[in-house]
């Protein structure tokens, strides 16, 4: 029997699930056919509510496959529909604890315009006329070893949005092989801290928080 990693459920109700995605497991379906978050939760729902045949879950918005954190997912087409509408509406917010290499300004906001090469799953630095505006507003927490504990809030919610406003400015997330350098093969130091919405039938203002992790590098500041 297939032995499935256990997934740590925050909040649940009739409409939503808040769940800690661990590092490594991918959000949805994609070509390693690994196991998915998407999968995980359809089955935890078919065991927990005695379901014959599918369970619905509703994927409204996404973390890289070497990010763990904190997410949302729908229960209801309605529940996800008003939840993508939050994301459209830039009123779902989201915070990320990052290890970035090198010091930077106590605290800022980075700006730019950003283009995605679908192909090659990478994103770049672009004009205004060719990419989509991208902003973040970071605060530096604690720095040692010549790497900084940085809180950021995201504005916008580009593919690779953070990896790559900060790899950009010559400051790379510790363990991005992708947009920096990774020489001692170490997990990407980011994690999905906190999410605040609207519940989407009962208009409560929600905001689910996770401790930071105790796993290198985030334990040694």
């Amino acid at each position: 029997m297939e032995k499935l990693p256990k997934i740590n459920i925050i909040y649940e109700d009739n409409h939503l699930l808040v769940v800690e995605k661990p590092v490594n497991i991918p959000v949805q379906e994609d070509i390693s056919q690994d196991i998915d978050m998407i999968t995980l939760l359809k089955k935890y729902r078919i065991k927990k509510e005695n379901k014959k045949g599918d369970a619905y879950i509703g994927l409204v918005h996404r973390l890289d496959r070497p990010v763990g954190g904190i997410m949302v997912f729908a229960k209801t087409s309605k529940a996800a529909s008003r939840l993508s509408e939050e994301i459209r509406n830039n009123t779902f917010h989201k915070t990320y604890l990052a290890v970035i290499q090198g010091t930077m300004p106590k605290e800022g906001k980075l700006e730019d315009y950003l283009i995605k090469d679908n192909n090659r799953n990478i994103s770049y630095i672009a004009t205004k006329d060719k990419g989509k505006y991208s902003a973040l507003e970071y605060k530096i927490l604690n720095t040692k070893n010549n790497l900084s504990l940085v809180e950021i809030n995201l504005i916008t919610g580009r593919s690779h949005q953070i990896r790559l406003q900060f790899a950009s400015r010559n400051h790379p997330l510790l363990g991005d092989s992708k947009y920096g350098n990774n020489p001692n093969n170490i997990n990407i130091a980011l994690f999905a801290k906190s999410i605040t919405f609207t519940h989407p039938t009962t208009k409560e203002k929600l905001t689910f928080t996770l401790d930071i992790p105790n796993r290198y590098p985030f334990n040694i500041f």
